[in-house]
């Protein structure tokens, strides 16, 4: 099979047998009460509970999965050295990385929508900037490679009626990055048409700084329309180096499938109608509600009934 796929963040069968989360947090109102060392202790249970999940996967067949971004409660507000349990983090995260690349696990994160490089609010680029460098200091710790392999991947984030000054500031931002953030650093197209095809980022934003494009299908369907699916599907493609395996992002709308009145940019469950990478070597981050579940269901409705 060509195509490697993978889930995000939530294993809900280790979850619901085993009570396993890799995103216990609090609320703000518990930060202020208990702070720093609540902090560390939630974090030290997360990547404990983050090891188990990257064995189950292992164990599973399962090659590509996207860590969650909540591993570190609070995470913007301290320096992760400074956790009471930090010896004990980092070294159940070496473990948690050795684990994966030695099974040939592919780890990833996806930072979320708060996360804009493109922003005119310096306050927002900062904050950004602070959240990017630690989810690559938490790769670093994982010791996974300095480079795509291991993809950071966010948005541009917004146009502001203004997609060739946000493309800019966005490329601006990314060289102050650390170099471990922006060697790993992926975009993604969006789920809106006011903002960000394939064909646009690769113009404003490939052609700039050299950074891949991830493509996601779903986005596709209901962003910009500049190219067809193939050609948007190839032209993410052509940004990947040799030797790192592209990365897409597949799921099903919500409202074409289970509930008529969804927001259109909601993910289905389940999956009803494959993908289609053109047998193309591709690791795929399946964003179906239905995780781990919705990945064997996929393989048995499409994959392996093409193969009986």
């Amino acid at each position: 099979m060509s195509v490697n796929l993978g889930y995000a963040c939530i294993n809900s069968t280790l979850q619901e047998q085993s009570k396993i989360m890799c995103s216990r947090g609090m609320i703000r109102r518990t930060w202020l009460a208990k702070g720093i060392p609540y902090a560390s202790e939630l974090a030290l249970s997360n990547v404990r509970g983050l090891r188990e999940v990257v064995k189950w996967n292992n164990a599973n067949d399962i090659s590509v999965y996207r860590i969650t971004s909540c591993l570190f409660p609070w995470m913007s507000e301290y320096d992760m050295t400074r956790l009471p349990d930090y010896a004990e983090i980092a070294a159940t995260l070496a473990d948690v990385g050795h684990i994966a690349r030695t099974a040939g696990q592919r780890l990833s994160f996806h930072p979320g929508q708060f996360c804009v490089l493109a922003s005119p609010n310096e306050s927002t680029v900062v904050k950004s900037l602070r959240e990017l460098d630690q989810t690559a200091q938490i790769m670093d710790m994982l010791g996974m490679p300095k480079s795509p392999a291991a993809k950071i991947n966010i948005h541009v984030g917004g146009a502001y009626g203004e997609r060739e000054n946000a493309l800019a500031r966005f490329c601006k931002a990314f060289k102050r990055l650390t170099h471990s953030a922006q060697s790993r650093l992926t975009v993604e197209n969006d789920d809106k048409p006011n903002l960000y095809s394939t064909k646009m980022l690769y113009n404003g934003v490939y052609k700039q700084i050299g950074i891949p494009i991830v493509f996601d299908s779903h986005h596709f369907g209901i962003g910009p329309q500049d190219l067809d699916y193939h050609d948007s599907f190839y032209l993410a493609r052509s940004t990947w180096a040799p030797g790192i395996k592209q990365q897409c992002h597949h799921s099903n709308s919500r409202r074409d499938y289970e509930d008529s009145t969804a927001n259109k940019v909601a993910h289905s469950t389940w999956f009803y109608t494959p993908f289609e990478s053109y047998n193309e070597p591709t690791d795929v981050v399946l964003e179906c509600k239905g995780k781990e579940l919705a990945l064997f269901k996929y393989l048995n409705d499409f994959t392996l009934k093409d193969a009986a």
